[in-house]
C-alpha cells in the first residue's frame, strides 16, 4: 500500500508524556504508521477521547483532536460523525474510562454502529489516578482502593462488547507493532462501529499484567493468532489447534481432521473465541466482523432527507393534526 503521507505527517509537535516503558507509546507510534499507509490527509482526521493516561492521545496526534470528559468520548464522537459523515474518525479510551463510567455510552456507540474506530487500551487498572483497581482488574488484585484484594468480578471487554452487538470486534497486544499496525488498517476497512481491544502494559501500578501473552516463553501457546480463512493452529511449532467439540472449542494435535478455518463473518465462532476460558488461547486478530450493517450516520441523513420533502409551513404545522378552537 502506497501513500503521499508519512508517519511524520501524524505526528504533532507536543512532547510526549508518558512515563517509561509505557505501551501506549507504541501504540501511538502504530497509530501513526497506520494513518501514513492509509492515506487519509490529516485535517480529514479526529481523535476524540475521554480520561485517562491513553487520552492525552489527541494531543501528540497531527490531526484534529479532542479531549472531552470522563467516559463521554462516544458520545462527543457520536455528535461530529452526524455532522461531519465524511471525517476519519477515531477514538481512544481505557479499560476504567471505557467500561466503567463509560460503559453506557460505549454501549449504545456499538449498538448504532456509528462508522468509527475505536480503540481500548487494556491494562487492568487506572493509571493516571495511581493505580486503583479497574473493572477490568483480576478478583484478588491489591490495590490502593483494594489493599485486601479486589472482590469484583472483572469484566471481559470481549463478552460486553460482543453482547452490545458490535459489527467488528479485533484484539492486538502493545509489543507487537505490525500487528497493531495490520489490525488498525483492517478496522478502517469497516464500515461501522469498529471495536480494537488492545492489551496494554502499566509499567507502574500493573507491570506484566499481560506477560502471559507478550512473554516469548509462553505466547505461543498462551494465544493464537486468528487470520480470516487460515486454519486456527498456534503453538511455538504451530503444533496445536481448535476444533468445535459439541457446543465449545478444544485444543487437539494440529493434526487432526476437524481443525477450524476462521471465519470472521462467523458470530457464534467468534463468541466462542472471545469467551473466557483458561484451558484456551486468546484470540488475537480481527475475530468478528458483520459483513452488511448500515452506520448510523447514513440513516440519520436518510431520516433528515425524507423529513425536508414533507416541509410545511409554520401555520399549517399549527392547523395540522388534532385542532379545537378555545
Amino acid at each position: 500500500m502506497s501513500s503521499i503521507y508519512k508517519k511524520k505527517d501524524f505526528v504533532s509537535d507536543q512532547q510526549v508524556k508518558w512515563c517509561p516503558g509505557c505501551g501506549d507509546y507504541a501504540i501511538l507510534s502504530s497509530v501513526q504508521q497506520s494513518m501514513a499507509k492509509i492515506g487519509v490527509a490529516p485535517h480529514n482526521i479526529a481523535v476524540v477521547s475521554g480520561i485517562g493516561c491513553s487520552s492525552r492521545f489527541p494531543y501528540y496526534m497531527g490531526t484534529y483532536g479532542l479531549h472531552s470528559i470522563h467516559g463521554r468520548a462516544p458520545a462527543f464522537a457520536t455528535g461530529l460523525k452526524i455532522q461531519n459523515p465524511d471525517l476519519s474518525l477515531w477514538v481512544i479510551t481505557g479499560d476504567g474510562d471505557g467500561l466503567s463510567i463509560g460503559a453506557n455510552h460505549l454501549a449504545h456507540l456499538i449498538r448504532r454502529n456509528v462508522d468509527l474506530n475505536l480503540i481500548l487500551f487494556n491494562n487492568e487498572i487506572y493509571g493516571l489516578t495511581k493505580g486503583q483497581y479497574s473493572p477490568t482488574s483480576s478478583k484478588g488484585l491489591k490495590t490502593k482502593s483494594s489493599p485486601y484484594g479486589s472482590i469484583d468480578r472483572p469484566f471481559h471487554p470481549a463478552d460486553f462488547i460482543m453482547g452490545s452487538g458490535s459489527t467488528y470486534f479485533a484484539r492486538t497486544i502493545d509489543t507487537d507493532p505490525k500487528h497493531m499496525s495490520e489490525v488498525f488498517m483492517d478496522s478502517n476497512e469497516h464500515k461501522g462501529s469498529s471495536i480494537i481491544e488492545v492489551y496494554q502494559n502499566c509499567v507502574i501500578f500493573n507491570d506484566k499484567v499481560h506477560d502471559e501473552y507478550t512473554n516469548r516463553a509462553t505466547r505461543d501457546d498462551a494465544s493464537i493468532r486468528v487470520v480470516h480463512g487460515e486454519k486456527l493452529l498456534f503453538g511455538k511449532d504451530m503444533d496445536k489447534g481448535l476444533i468445535l467439540d459439541g457446543l465449545e472449542l478444544k485444543v487437539v494435535s494440529h493434526n487432526h481432521n476437524d481443525i477450524l478455518v476462521h471465519d470472521k463473518h462467523n458470530k457464534v465462532l467468534a463468541s466462542l473465541l472471545c469467551a473466557k476460558n483458561p484451558h484456551l488461547p486468546v484470540a488475537i486478530g480481527t475475530i468478528y466482523e458483520a459483513k452488511s450493517v448500515a452506520a448510523y450516520e447514513e440513516d440519520v441523513k436518510y431520516q433528515i432527507e425524507e423529513a425536508k420533502k414533507n416541509t410545511m409551513s409554520v401555520q399549517d404545522l399549527l392547523e395540522s393534526g388534532n385542532t379545537w378552537n378555545v
